[in-house]
């Protein structure tokens, strides 16, 4: 199953968007404005973002831009006849496809089917990498070794699931029980403790300074990040 984000200020969109989506088998998440979207592909597995242009807090050209700093997902922008110079700007700044409202419902559910298709055979949903670097961190899963500013790295299995995992979604927030979950492959609850124990100690052997760490970020009240820092 694929979930779709779905953006828009005008909640009857929304909801008329989420009967279509659900219809064809779609997980759906809602968001009204771009901020709320951001929000919701850092901590959620989306796979494509519906999202309109012209909305409060947050518009949709500038929560693209946001959006490419830490993800490739698709995004496929809903405009009004009147924005095409906004069409041609989301585009430029990362957008992958624009439909014209009012929409076609079957036109608007072929170009969502072509965004995931193309997504899937270019390994959107699944990193395939086997080397990941951020920043100084370069880690190897051939040799399944880890390097720092060029030095050998020794980390536990443990801690070097958990990296691996964090550095396969730059800035997406895992709660401590999903990395439980992730990694030790067993139910998670009551283990915030011995994630917190195994992140400190990561911590200890990537960050310059674990008090003040560059990378290994804690989101409080819901959980852990990497940063793919440019300094």
């Amino acid at each position: 199953m694929y979930n779709i984000l779905v953006c828009d200020d005008e909640k009857d969109i929304v909801a008329a968007l989420k009967i279509y989506l659900t219809a064809d088998g779609y997980q759906v998440f809602e968001a009204y404005n771009g901020k709320e979207a951001i929000e919701v592909i850092k901590t959620q597995e989306v796979h494509l973002v519906l999202m309109d242009i012209m909305m409060p807090v947050m518009d949709g050209i500038t929560a693209m831009t946001r959006i490419r700093e830490f993800s490739n997902v698709p995004v496929i922008l809903l405009t009004a006849k009147s924005e095409d110079t906004d069409k041609i700007l989301g585009l430029t700044v990362g957008a992958d496809d624009y439909v014209t409202k009012p929409f076609n419902p079957v036109e608007l559910q072929a170009r969502v089917k072509s965004q995931l298709r193309r997504y899937m055979l270019l390994g959107g949903g699944q990193v395939k990498q086997d080397n990941l670097v951020i920043g100084g961190i370069e880690l190897d899963d051939r040799t399944k070794g880890v390097t720092l500013d060029g030095e050998k790295v020794s980390l536990t299995r443990t801690e070097y699931d958990i990296l691996k995992l964090l550095m396969e979604h730059p800035g997406q927030v895992y709660s401590p029980n999903q990395i439980y979950e992730q990694v030790w492959k067993d139910n998670p609850y009551g283990t915030e403790n011995t994630v917190a124990v195994h992140i400190r100690h990561l911590r200890e052997k990537v960050e310059y300074n674990p008090a003040e760490p560059r990378y290994l970020k804690v989101v409080w009240g819901r959980g852990y990040k990497i940063e793919d820092t440019k300094y």
